[in-house]
């Protein structure tokens, strides 16, 4: 009889057990803290060998690493689509094959373990490509071709793999630094939220370009105007829109600014509103910017400095578009090339280029400030940062 009670007592303690870890994951998940596959491009050499995979563990947010995913040549950038079945990469290279073009990259991505088989690799139109990305219906992608100035656009062919570049649009012109801008320099493309327009941010000629695109045709096309225009020898580098498609903002590698813009998304027309400095008043040193994103609520802007090394906290303005600085936070590692906020709005994880490190942030949805956690892992010259969400 003893042994009976136990029994029972003990498989209740189990059950009760199983029962608080079930509602533990899901108050977890409620809550937006769900894991995720984290996705480093990197520059290959010595060091690297391709594209490298972590664990985000949403709970706590703890960074585990699992090896390399894929090798790739120089995989600097990398992109989704929409079904998160595929990722594709651009391989900053300028010799394919051959030939003076770069590359850009197809894998499918298997989900228990978050390795990538390659499915195939084809001419990205132009020497070293940049930066990419799927336009939301999965059938395109697009890229920026930094050496000649152009962006090229590729079929997606049912098995995830990529046909040949549809369309290669080349940029035209200079600015005013005769060093880095003696000719346009493609160094970004985005898709805007209604799909309907691209924007191109080009480093040589100091232009954003905007292009009609259309998934169903499949073309694209210069729009009227064809661009908006920073103060010269800016360099603009990457682009955000805000998710409510009434502004977007670019941020500028040569000047260490950020433009914001008024954004007519009927039109595709850009108008500026304002420019602001990433760096603190009081830095006198040399630094350069590099990546910027938008919180999820479009609340928040964060834009990262490489040679003052932080990341710049940005209040946006929800009726103007305007920006009021926050706070500048040390990245905790030289270079942060790139950085990414999680899908759902929990961290963000910094790629620090020249000391090998991701660092991870806690952000706060109230305030967007950033608390630097305990995670700091090794990772060889990260250049891109790219969540997947683990189902």
């Amino acid at each position: 009889m003893k042994n009976t009670i136990r029994s029972t007592i003990l498989l209740t303690a189990i059950l009760s057990a199983r029962i608080c870890l079930v509602d533990a994951r899901g108050a977890d998940k409620a809550a937006g803290k769900i894991d995720q596959f984290v996705y480093i491009g990197t520059n290959t050499g010595a060091k690297s060998k391709g594209i490298y995979v972590y664990k985000l563990t949403g709970a706590t947010g703890k960074l585990t690493p699992m090896g390399l995913a894929a090798e790739s040549n120089n995989p600097g950038f990398l992109a989704l689509d929409p079904a998160r079945r595929h990722l594709y990469a651009v391989n900053e290279i300028g010799d394919y094959q051959g030939r003076k073009t770069g590359s850009v990259s197809a894998f499918a991505i298997n989900h228990m373990t978050g390795k990538l088989t390659l499915l195939n690799i084809v001419d990205s139109g132009g020497g070293g490509p940049t930066h990419l990305v799927v336009d939301k219906t999965g059938k395109y992608v697009l890229a920026a071709n930094y050496g000649p100035g152009s962006v090229a656009m590729f079929p997606i062919l049912p098995d995830g793999s990529l046909g040949k570049a549809r369309v290669v649009l080349p940029h035209t012109g200079h600015s005013v630094n005769p060093q880095r801008q003696e000719g346009p320099h493609a160094h970004s493309i985005y898709i805007s939220p209604d799909n309907r327009f691209v924007v191109s941010a080009d480093l040589g000629t100091d232009q954003v370009y905007v292009y009609r695109f259309d998934a169903a045709k499949g073309t694209l096309e210069p729009n009227q105007p064809p661009y908006a225009t920073v103060a010269p020898g800016s360099g603009p580098r990457h682009f955000a829109f805000d998710p409510h498609s009434r502004f977007g903002y670019v941020i500028q590698e040569m000047a260490s600014t950020i433009t914001a813009f008024a954004y007519d998304a009927a039109r595709g027309r850009l108008s500026p509103l304002q420019t602001v400095s990433t760096l603190p008043a009081d830095f006198k040193g040399s630094s350069t910017c590099a990546e910027v994103e938008i919180y999820p609520n479009g609340k928040f802007l964060y834009g990262s400095n490489r040679g003052h090394d932080s990341i710049a906290v940005f209040a946006i303005d929800p009726a103007k578009g305007t920006l009021t600085p926050i706070e500048t936070d040390s990245t905790h590692g030289k270079t942060p090339r790139s950085f990414a906020l999680d899908p759902t709005g929990h961290f963000l994880i910094a790629a620090n280029q020249d000391s090998d490190s991701l660092v991870v942030f806690r952000i706060d949805p109230s305030t967007g400030h950033l608390t630097p956690t305990e995670q700091k892992e090794d990772s060889p010259s990260p250049t891109c940062v790219l969540f997947d969400p683990i189902e």
